[in-house]
């Protein structure tokens, strides 16, 4: 007995650290224990108002994405839950936005802990550092720009919320909604998310903003920060910075055109031209990883659907709070073939060369996601008897950690839910920990085939 006692711990120590020895994979036990820990905290009586009951599944479905940020509901967050249970939602958002690994290197570093250089390379492949930092510093200055830019937005939003609500209530809507807001999380304490608020220019242009920063990644916060702010000039932005602000701006200019001239006459007819500037606005930029909305996705034009559906697979840029195969590699694909056409060998970007390595991880990377979200579109069709237009959207914004529905997120079959969990769960660990996974493959062939050409069209 004193042995198999002893073989169990020895096998037990060998998997914890096999674990520890894989940052990728403790990435993905790290976000399954916390979705696991919130799952049976959502399960819990006093999580639930008393006329609901939470189902496991319907339970584990909320947990995921509250913590990989999506903002998929399965029960309405403001009628379902209590109190209790909505500051647990809160606070699994506010993990996830911030990341796994941030927290748990942030409770290490108060507890006087000295991070390993394992979970220094581990850190900087989650929040997308390129060059080596001070990583407890680069802990440190994610937190405190979260606490700020929630606590600015809380500051701004209280003033609406206080108009509708008594003091406390209105602090409470205004802190829940900024916070998710800011981590592109999507959860929100009105039924019908903010279409109440789609004339409202505070609600509107804050949320906004909230989302934009949390989404454009905290080395871009980071680099913005250092030379506008103290060196008082742009010259010196990284290239990553450069990509990402560009992106960013195009990507919210051209959706706002794209939703202007589809729902013009369709869920904004009946609008002023000031609203219509305020929803195509704010239809773009939460479309890219946030998931309020300000007009009925159930309504959408299919113009508007499939824009959409092209937003959220880009989603927001790297080391941010948002998902989708990020600003940054839709730059890189864009470019490398406007390069290709114009017979250039080199990929440039702002006079800066791309190099070969990075274009095949990109590669790389948007591959293995569209054939992802194509087999789980596959079995989606499969089984579910909803419009092929409504099953594709559902699946990209789970993919991308988008959070918006065409109306169907709860009327799905169990396997369905299922595999919209898997969805969201991959679509936000699976491309970080696929990332790192490339990046630290050392293995290098010692010779090399003989080259052939083949037919490419």
């Amino acid at each position: 007995m004193n042995d198999n006692f002893f073989s169990y711990h020895d096998k037990k120590g060998r998997f914890f650290e096999h674990i520890s020895d894989s940052p990728a994979v403790l990435v993905l036990f790290s976000f399954l224990f916390v979705i696991c820990a919130g799952t049976l905290l959502l399960m819990l009586p006093i999580s639930t108002v008393e006329s609901e009951s939470t189902s496991f599944l319907g339970a584990f479905f909320t947990a995921t994405s509250a913590t990989c940020v999506t903002g998929l509901i399965v029960y309405d967050t403001a009628t379902h839950f209590t109190f209790l249970g909505q500051l647990i939602i809160l606070f699994l958002i506010q993990i996830g936005g911030l990341g796994i690994m941030t927290i748990s290197s942030a409770f290490a570093i108060m507890l006087g802990q000295k991070l390993s250089l394992k979970s220094e390379n581990m850190m900087q492949s989650v929040v997308g550092e390129s060059n080596k930092v001070n990583m407890i510093n680069l802990i440190k200055n994610i937190v405190i720009v979260t606490i700020i830019f929630e606590f600015l937005g809380v500051l701004q939003m209280y003033p609406t919320f206080h108009k509708l609500y008594p003091n406390l209530k209105a602090i409470y809507f205004s802190i829940f909604h900024s916070v998710s807001a800011f981590c592109n999380a999507g959860f929100c304490l009105y039924e019908d998310s903010l279409v109440g608020f789609h004339a409202n220019f505070n609600v509107n242009f804050i949320i906004t903003f909230l989302i934009i920063i949390g989404g454009i990644g905290f080395p871009v916060i980071a680099d913005l920060a250092k030379n506008i702010f103290k060196k008082r000039t742009i010259k010196r932005l990284s290239l990553h910075t450069k990509i990402v602000i560009s992106a960013t701006f195009f990507l919210i200019i051209l959706g706002m055109i794209g939703f202007y001239i589809a729902e013009y006459n369709n869920e904004m007819k009946d609008f002023s031209f000031s609203e219509r500037i305020y929803t195509s606005y704010f239809q773009s930029v939460t479309t890219r990883t946030a998931g309020f909305n300000t007009i009925d996705n159930a309504n959408l034009a299919k113009s508007s659907s499939f824009l959409s559906i092209i937003l959220m697979f880009i989603g927001a840029s790297p080391g941010s709070t948002g998902g989708g195969i990020k600003t940054t590699a839709f730059v890189v694909v864009f470019v490398s073939v406007f390069a290709m056409f114009r017979g250039n060998r080199d990929v440039n970007i702002f006079k800066r060369r791309v190099s070969d390595e990075i274009i095949r991880r990109v590669m790389a990377l948007v591959a293995i996601s569209i054939s992802f979200v194509a087999f789980m579109l596959f079995l989606l069709l499969l089984i579910e008897p909803f419009s092929f237009e409504k099953i594709i959207f559902e699946a990209v914004s789970a993919f991308g950690t988008v959070g918006l529905s065409r109306g169907i997120t709860a009327l799905l079959s169990n396997y369905g839910k299922i595999i919209i969990i898997l969805l969201m769960f991959l679509g936000r660990v699976g491309p970080l920990t696929l990332i790192y996974a490339i990046s630290e493959r050392s293995e290098k062939s010692t010779f090399k085939f003989v080259e052939e050409k083949i037919s490419i069209g």
